[in-house]
């Protein structure tokens, strides 16, 4: 029979539990005395039933439920604001964490699917042009734990009604340009005894960081990669995105065309159009190209305006002029429907109006 366990002193805050892997759960419980059956109990609690009180998890014994919090912390960040669409389709998440800051996440609902846009970073320091998170700057990196537990508070605002969610590291930051604390989080998420969520329901988006392509292709992960590519000549993509100075186009297609050939996926290749910028047909023909030589597929994405910012959205007829050069041309072409614009949670616009709550 287990007996109590020591309390730890104040000096020692217990960790996150949504920063540990199930592995290393055990590991921190070993160092308490406990075996490692009980890290798989409360994964199973946690993430299975989403039971976060220790008094309710009926197989611990009654002394071990007391002390749990002790061991471990499961509370999560104070939700500051939750935004809705006026269809109800779209909700913004804002999130309060520890130290002040405040980062966004967005869940859509279509016919098909229900998924989780989930930050990585407070800001980007990328300074892509056209984006609203850029504006911000880099505040700072989040935490595997502050990454995690933005699906499970998009899993609670949704009482978990869907159990086969999508997850796309599309929120706010470069999620490469934090690879520990996001790998780490997918490998939670991942976990087969936890929300057990598929690696091809996982989807990484990148700028452009070719070192951190390749380093996640070694990894095996098998999450999809979407490239964020935005331009289809280095003179447009150095404008709109500054990283393609260090990167430039074709050094980025190349490592896209390593991950995809070692992880065995199709990379998307991510196009905002930007009317009057890279939506010409000579941009259509040459981005079939790159689509072609991968392979991959497109996923077009009409500019969402941002305060502050010139560019403009395509006219209709122009997003629709565009796709219709593609699609004989490219293996696979979607036109990304906008939504949550209105609330300011479409693609590019996190960060750009973050309420007071």
């Amino acid at each position: 029979m287990e007996s109590a366990l020591p309390i730890l002193p104040e000096s020692g805050a217990p960790p996150s539990f949504f920063g540990l892997r199930r592995e290393r759960l055990a590991e921190h419980l070993g160092r308490f005395g406990l075996p490692g059956y009980r890290a798989d109990q409360l994964y199973a609690w946690v993430y299975r039933k989403q039971v976060r009180e220790p008094g309710r998890m009926t197989d611990l014994p009654a002394a071990l439920r007391g002390e749990v919090p002790a061991v471990v912390d499961l509370g999560l960040p104070r939700t500051a604001a939750v935004l809705a669409s006026a269809d109800g389709d779209t909700h913004k998440v804002v999130l309060a964490l520890d130290d002040g800051a405040r980062v966004e996440s967005v869940s859509m609902r279509t016919a098909k699917r229900l998924t989780f846009c989930v930050s990585s970073q407070v800001g980007c320091a990328l300074q892509c042009a056209f984006c609203a998170t850029g504006l911000m700057g880099l505040k700072r990196n989040l935490r595997a734990e502050e990454i995690v537990a933005q699906v499970i508070v998009m899993g609670d605002l949704h009482g978990w009604r869907d159990d086969r969610f999508n997850i796309v590291f599309m929120g706010m930051g470069e999620p490469l340009a934090n690879f520990e604390p996001v790998t780490e989080a997918i490998r939670i998420l991942h976990d087969e005894r936890g929300l057990n969520l598929g690696a091809r329901r996982i989807t990484v988006s990148t700028s452009g960081l070719v070192p951190q392509i390749r380093e996640l292709s070694r990894l095996d992960l098998q999450v999809g990669l979407a490239l964020s590519l935005h331009a289809t000549t280095d003179e447009v993509r150095d404008r709109l995105m500054p990283v393609n100075r260090r990167w430039p186009i074709s050094e980025v297609l190349d490592a896209a065309h390593e991950y995809g050939a070692t992880v065995g996926r199709r990379v998307t290749l991510e196009y905002t159009l930007i009317g009057g910028v890279n939506d010409t047909p000579e941009d259509a023909d040459r981005l079939a190209s790159f689509a072609r030589a991968l392979p991959s597929k497109i996923n077009l994405i009409p500019y969402n305006p941002v305060p502050g910012l010139a560019w403009e959205r395509p006219s209709p007829r122009a997003i629709e002029a565009f796709a219709e050069r593609l699609y004989p041309k490219a293996p696979a072409v979607t036109v990304r429907n906008t939504m949550g614009g209105e609330i300011w949670a479409a693609c590019g616009q996190l960060g750009g109006l973050s309420p007071d709550a």
